[in-house]
C-alpha cells in the first residue's frame, strides 16, 4: 500500500491511477496510463456482475453506560475536582509515539467496553499492534466493537475475519468494494460499476474506552502516523477527551455502527473465519518503542489515578453515515466549520494538509479580511505532500488567497533545502525522516479550537464522512496556536507575492532566503500530474 495512498481520499481512482504511473515513471506513463483507461473498461465489463449480499443482519447494539464502576470512571472522577463537573477535560496529543501509547494504555485497561472507528487500519507493525491488543482486550471479556472503512482494507478479509471470529469482537466494514480478491488497483477496477460506492468514504478517526475516555483527531492507524516510518511520517494531533463530551463522541460511532451502511466482515468473506488465521498474522508482531518522555505519557498518569487536563466545554459535528449514499440533507462538518470561521473576530489560524478552498470557503475567507480578522494558513509544500495532484488544485488559489490578505505557509522538508537549517518542528521529530503535514485544525481567537478528520476541501465538503470536536477553552487554544506557529515560524516557507510572480521565504533577519522558484520533492511530479490537475474540477481533487 503507498503512503500517498492512505492520507487523503481517492477521487476518480481512473485519474488517480494514471497520475500514479505518471509521477512513477515520467513520460513513458502518459502512454502506458492510456492502455490503463481501456484496461478498466474491460476490468468494468468483467465485474459488472460482482454484487454485495443482500440479506445482511446487523444486530443492533449501543455504547454501555454502566461503566461507574471501572477503573477508567474512577481515574477520571479523581481528575475532576467538583466545580468541574459540568465540564470536559482535554489533553493534546501532538506527539505520535505517545498518541500511540496512549492508545494502547486505555486499551490494556478497559474493562467493559472499546469502540474504535478509522478510515485506516494497515497491516503494519502498528496496525497489527493495534489488533493484537484489542483482542486481548476481548479476551478479558471487554466488548470490542470495530469500525473500518473498507476502501484500503485490501487482503484484510481474513485479517478483520480472523479477529471477528473471537469472543466479544465484532468487525463491520463501512461502505465495502462488491470485489473482495485481488489487490488495492484490481478491487477498484473490478468495482468501478460501482463508482458512487468508491468515491464516498468514512475518513472519520474515533476510538473510546470504557465509555469514559476518547481519542479524536487526525490520525489512522498505520506506522507514518506514529512516527514509526522510517521514510516519511505524519506531523499530527489528537485530543484525548473525558467528560460530557465523549457521550457525544460515543453517539456518533452508534450511529455509523448501526446503519445500513455498514456489513459485519463475516457476511463479506467466504467460508468460516479462523481465529488461528488472526492469532498467526499477529503473533510475531515486536510491541513499539515506549514514547521518550515515558514519565509524561498517559500510561504513567493513569498509573498514578489523575490526569492533568485542560477543562472547556465541547460540541460535535459529524456527518450523517447517509452522506456516503448521496445523502446531502443533514447538516455537514464543513457547514460547521464555516460558521466557526465566520464566529471570529480577531484572528483564525489554520491548518489543512490538502487545502483546496472552493467558493464558499474563498467567500467565508474575504468576509473575514474585510472585518479585518488576520488570517494564517499551513499547509503542505508541493516538496512535502505526498499527494501532488491535490498539491496543484491548491495553487491555482494562491494569488488569489495572497491578494485577499491571507498568510500562507509550507511546511518545509526537513534538510531538503541547501543552506536551510530545519528543526524537528518541520519534519517528523525522526531524524532524516520526512515530515509530511497531516493535521487538521482551526484555532479561532485563541478561545475555541476545531479538531478532527476533516480536510478544508470540496471532497471533505461534499463526499466523505468527517467528524470534528470543538472545544471551547482558551488555555487548550493557546497550546493548540503555539502548536500551529512554531511550525509556521521554523519549519515552513512563507509564501508572498513580488510583483506578479510567487516567493517562498525562510529564515529571519540577515538568515532569510527568498527563493523565486517552488520547492520541489526529491521525484519531482510529471507534467501529466500537472496537466490532470488543470483538467480536473476540485470536487475530483
Amino acid at each position: 500500500m503507498q503512503t500517498s495512498l492512505r492520507c487523503s481520499l481517492p477521487t476518480s481512482l481512473a485519474y488517480r491511477a494514471c497520475a500514479r504511473l505518471a509521477s512513477r515513471d515520467q513520460a513513458p506513463a502518459a502512454f502506458a496510463a492510456a492502455g490503463r483507461v481501456v484496461a478498466m473498461a474491460i476490468a468494468m465489463a468483467m465485474g459488472g456482475c460482482a454484487a454485495l449480499p443482500g440479506q445482511v443482519e446487523r444486530p443492533v447494539s449501543y455504547s454501555r453506560s454502566d461503566v461507574a464502576d471501572t477503573q477508567l470512571a474512577k481515574i477520571a472522577a479523581a481528575s475532576t475536582a467538583d466545580d468541574q463537573r459540568g465540564l470536559s477535560g482535554f489533553q493534546l496529543l501532538p506527539d505520535g509515539a505517545q498518541a500511540f501509547d496512549a492508545r494502547i494504555a486505555l486499551i490494556r485497561r478497559a474493562e467493559k467496553t472499546l469502540d474504535v472507528q478509522y478510515y485506516l487500519i494497515a497491516s503494519d507493525g502498528t496496525g497489527l499492534e493495534f489488533l493484537r491488543e484489542l483482542q486481548r482486550a476481548a479476551a478479558r471479556g471487554v466488548r470490542v466493537r470495530i469500525l473500518v472503512d473498507d476502501l484500503y482494507a485490501t487482503g484484510q478479509d481474513e485479517l478483520f475475519a480472523g479477529l471477528a471470529a473471537h469472543d466479544n469482537v465484532e468487525v463491520r466494514m463501512f461502505n465495502p468494494l462488491p470485489v473482495r480478491r485481488g489487490g488495492f488497483a484490481e478491487r477498484i477496477v473490478l468495482s468501478l460499476h460501482q463508482f458512487t460506492r468508491i468515491n464516498h468514504r468514512m475518513h472519520n478517526k474515533l476510538f473510546i474506552a470504557d465509555g469514559t475516555f476518547a481519542v479524536t483527531g487526525g490520525r489512522n492507524i498505520a506506522d507514518e502516523y506514529f512516527d514509526r516510518s522510517g521514510d516519511a511520517n505524519f506531523i499530527d494531533m489528537d485530543v484525548l477527551s473525558m467528560g460530557p463530551v465523549v457521550k457525544e463522541l460515543a453517539a456518533v460511532f452508534d450511529r455509523f455502527w448501526n446503519s445500513d451502511v455498514v456489513y459485519p466482515v463475516r457476511s463479506l468473506v467466504r467460508g468460516e473465519p479462523s481465529a488461528q488465521a488472526f492469532e498467526r498474522q499477529v503473533a510475531n508482531v515486536p510491541a513499539a518503542a515506549p514514547a521518550a518522555s515515558a514519565s509524561l505519557s498517559l500510561d504513567a498518569e493513569l498509573s498514578r489515578g489523575r490526569l492533568e487536563l485542560e477543562r472547556g466545554t465541547a460540541e460535535v459535528f459529524a456527518d450523517a453515515p447517509q452522506k456516503a449514499e448521496g445523502d446531502t440533507v443533514a447538516a455537514t462538518v464543513a457547514q460547521a466549520h464555516l460558521a466557526l470561521l465566520d464566529s471570529a473576530q480577531t484572528e483564525v489560524l489554520l491548518a489543512s494538509p490538502y487545502f483546496v478552498p472552493g467558493a464558499p470557503a474563498m467567500q467565508a475567507l474575504s468576509a473575514m479580511r474585510g472585518r479585518d480578522v488576520s488570517i494564517s494558513v499551513l499547509t503542505n509544500s508541493l516538496a512535502t505532500t505526498d499527494e501532488p495532484l491535490v498539491h496543484f488544485g491548491y495553487a491555482r488559489h494562491r494569488a488569489a488567497l495572497l491578494n485577499a490578505g491571507v498568510d500562507l505557509h509550507e511546511l518545509m522538508p526537513t534538510g531538503a533545502t541547501a543552506g536551510e537549517t530545519t528543526t524537528s518542528l518541520g519534519g517528523s521529530g525522526r531524524g532524516a525522516s520526512l515530515g509530511r503535514l497531516h493535521t487538521k485544525l482551526t484555532v479561532i481567537d485563541e478561545e475555541k479550537t476545531f479538531l478532527g478528520s476533516m480536510n478544508m476541501d470540496a471532497r471533505s465538503a461534499r463526499l466523505n464522512t468527517e467528524a470534528a470536536i470543538v472545544i471551547h477553552s482558551a488555555p487548550l487554544a493557546r497550546l493548540v496556536a503555539k502548536f500551529v506557529r512554531d511550525r509556521q515560524q521554523e519549519g515552513s516557507y512563507e509564501v508572498r507575492l513580488q510583483g506578479n510572480r510567487l516567493a517562498w521565504l525562510s529564515g529571519e533577519g540577515a538568515e532569510q532566503r527568498t527563493r523565486s522558484a517552488e520547492p520541489q520533492p526529491a521525484a519531482t511530479p510529471a507534467l501529466p500530474v500537472r496537466v490532470l490537475a488543470q483538467l480536473l474540477g476540485e470536487g475530483m481533487l
